[in-house]
């Protein structure tokens, strides 16, 4: 049974991937909250699990950590065996089986799945192992603001330097109106040629900049 601490823990965030022209586009903030308490004011919430595959996460701090753990160790095992990368797909469907077996006693998180095998994906992920993928996807309190932009502003044949402005005004609107997100905005892309690469946070602060974006 989750206790009341774990309640509170399991609120806040937010997360965002979508896919665009060959590629897929990620992005988080890095406020860490505590129920109304801000806990951490620079949390890792993009994790890079693979060359060409990253997670996002939401909710309990440990869980999620201990998640893309065993993800990047399962995705590094399977390339070193296979000598080839596990297709998202597949990393979907382990994290699914992962979440599911624990379902009685379960990881309290939102995962995003996002990489590039053939062709570019995005999975969102429940605690109990639900496994949904879409061209775009949000976790989080702050969700409903990012889907607000997205479905205003979202085309599947976007560049990416389309797709990486998108999401951040995305994140942007989530900051302004959820108070459990916030801080600097990670962003990372991933495609076939270059497999996962974060943003400098020099050059997020600039696209804000260039937009006039509330920080």
């Amino acid at each position: 049974m989750v206790d009341i601490m774990d309640q509170r823990l399991q609120t806040g965030t937010t997360t965002v991937g979508i896919i665009v022209k060959d590629a897929v586009v990620m992005a988080t903030e890095r406020r860490v909250t505590m129920d109304h308490f801000i806990m951490h004011k620079d949390g890792k919430k993009l994790h890079q699990i693979d060359t060409h595959a990253a997670m996002t996460i939401a909710g309990l701090v440990g869980d999620a950590q201990v998640l893309v753990r065993y993800m990047s160790a399962e995705l590094e095992l399977y390339r070193l065996q296979k000598k080839v990368n596990m297709p998202i797909s597949a990393a979907a469907t382990l994290l699914s089986n992962i979440l599911n077996q624990s379902k009685f006693y379960p990881y309290m998180v939102q995962i995003l799945i996002g990489g590039v095998d053939k062709e570019p994906h995005i999975f969102s992920v429940d605690a109990a192992g639900g496994s949904v993928e879409d061209t775009y996807a949000s976790t989080g309190s702050g969700s409903p603001f990012v889907y607000g932009v997205l479905e205003n502003g979202y085309r599947k044949d976007m560049t990416k330097d389309e797709g990486i402005e998108l999401v951040v005004r995305a994140i942007s609107a989530a900051k302004q109106r959820d108070s459990a997100s916030g801080g600097v905005i990670d962003v990372g892309v991933i495609d076939r040629k270059n497999g996962f690469v974060q943003l400098p946070t020099d050059d997020v602060l600039n696209r804000i900049n260039k937009f006039d974006l509330k920080l």
